[in-house]
């Protein structure tokens, strides 16, 4: 991907697509978040050993999540279920929150990426990650940081209070745009032409 992008980028951004509008580069994966446990190491003073509570209950909701890493913003949607439908609302949310752009959609080839009935707006185009690849793709390394800093060692007693917990950690992580720059914007992806060839 890293090596093929910039050639997929160069074939793409004609000037009669791009018709002067800004190209913004997204990366985009689905994350799911519930209430079972995920242990990570934790601090205790010594001599005390740290007690976790566990949960295997499985109970999820999922989260749609596009990062643009030059611009350091983050958008994203809480969904019930996933499939093509939630996929095309979000889509459509990413679409209106970014009107004026061009938008190149980085994402993996899940059946709700490529399937025929899926709504594209007219300013996103879809470009597919290689298969098995999602090291390529920076919005893993987002959903890394919400489980740290919103998850670690959380028993949850209804699937509302992850909800609640989404709610409130997704929009402090969207918030800080230089965070989410040091953490997303790549140098492969920092020194990509986004200029209409």
């Amino acid at each position: 991907m890293e090596k093929k992008l910039p050639e997929t980028l160069a074939t793409l951004l004609t000037p009669e697509l791009v018709g002067g509008r800004p190209v913004r580069l997204m990366f985009q994966d689905e994350a799911r978040f519930g209430r079972m446990v995920r242990p990570r190491r934790c601090w205790a003073p010594t001599p005390l050993r740290p007690v976790i509570r566990n949960g295997y209950e499985r109970q999820f909701v999922y989260v749609y999540g596009a990062v643009s890493p030059l611009q350091g913003q983050l958008d994203w949607r809480l969904c019930r279920e996933m499939n093509t439908a939630r996929m095309g609302e979000f889509l459509t949310q990413v679409s209106r929150a970014h009107p004026a752009d061009l938008i190149v959609m980085v994402l993996d080839a899940t059946s709700s990426h490529k399937a025929k009935d899926l709504l594209i707006p007219e300013n996103i185009r879809l470009l597919a990650l290689p298969p098995y690849a999602p090291e390529l793709n920076p919005q893993e390394h987002v959903w890394d940081e919400l489980r740290e800093k919103e998850f670690p060692n959380r028993v949850f007693n209804h699937l509302d209070a992850v909800v609640r917990q989404l709610e409130e950690g997704l929009p402090r992580l969207a918030a800080n745009s230089e965070g989410l720059c040091s953490l997303t914007a790549w140098p492969w992806i920092v020194s990509l032409n986004l200029n209409a060839y």
